[in-house]
């Protein structure tokens, strides 16, 4: 009997629409008409993205900037509605990207513990006993009580990082889609810690999708791997044979 899916894509598609603003006016639509400057032009980002995954894999998608890869991951957590195709995804999906810390800025560091762990179904019981654990691993004990626009960015990474994958063991996601975390902090001892850190998390039997252009992690940490290119699958296997036609088309 065939092992079951947790994640299905069928000819996903999705274009953008680049170009003029939605609360652009008349005016701005009319001088570009007379101008003969085109108002709107479409991107299409993904064009018939198909693959499937099983519970306990570790996937990792490759790209350049702009290949497709946060948008297929975002297709996947439901942030986006594909254009075309179809998506089945079964049990909890998190979705976990440097580019989008989740913290409240006018709240202080503690407050915003207690608030990421609410947010994904902690008790505050379960986020105290995970508190000094989750501090300590971002390394802003002596910031507790500031408030996080007061953070570097690099600090505000590193908190989100740290808050989001220690709630993680508790809420054990089925699917984990990781995009871009790795070297979030800004500093090569934090990218070691989470690197590790993340190695724990993803042993753990949930199904993971780890979108990175640290190839050696891909190659250290996922059972197969494809790369986006023009929008579409242009390779996909074990990691290396990926990683190697990778560089080739570079």
């Amino acid at each position: 009997m065939e092992k079951e899916k947790n994640i299905e894509l069928k000819n996903i598609s999705k274009t953008f629409n680049i170009g003029f603003k939605k609360n652009d006016g008349a005016l701005a639509k009319l001088v570009a008409f007379v101008s003969g400057r085109e108002s709107k032009k479409k991107l299409e980002v993904l064009k018939d993205i198909s693959f499937h995954a099983y519970p306990g894999q570790i996937i990792g998608v490759i790209g350049r900037n702009g290949s497709g890869k946060s948008t297929l991951l975002r297709i996947i957590a439901g942030i986006y509605e594909p254009d075309g195709g179809e998506l089945k995804t079964s049990g909890s999906v998190n979705y976990l990207s440097s580019f989008n810390h989740g913290l409240s800025p006018k709240l202080t560091m503690e407050e915003n513990i207690y608030l990421m762990g609410a947010m994904m179904g902690l008790s505050q019981n379960d986020v105290k006993s995970k508190f000094n654990e989750i501090v300590e691993f971002a390394g802003l004990k002596d910031f507790v009580y500031t408030k996080v626009y007061q953070f570097s960015s690099g600090m505000a990474v590193r908190l989100a990082f740290s808050a989001t994958i220690h709630c993680l063991n508790y809420s054990k996601p089925d699917i984990l889609l990781l995009d871009e975390v790795f070297g979030a902090g800004g500093d090569i001892d934090f990218e070691e810690k989470a690197i590790q850190k993340m190695a724990e998390f993803i042993k753990g039997g949930s199904t993971v999708i780890l979108a990175s252009h640290n190839l050696k992690t891909v190659e250290n940490y996922c059972n197969t791997a494809f790369y986006l290119n023009n929008g579409g699958i242009a390779k996909t296997g074990l990691p290396r044979e990926v990683i190697d036609e990778y560089r080739k088309s570079m």
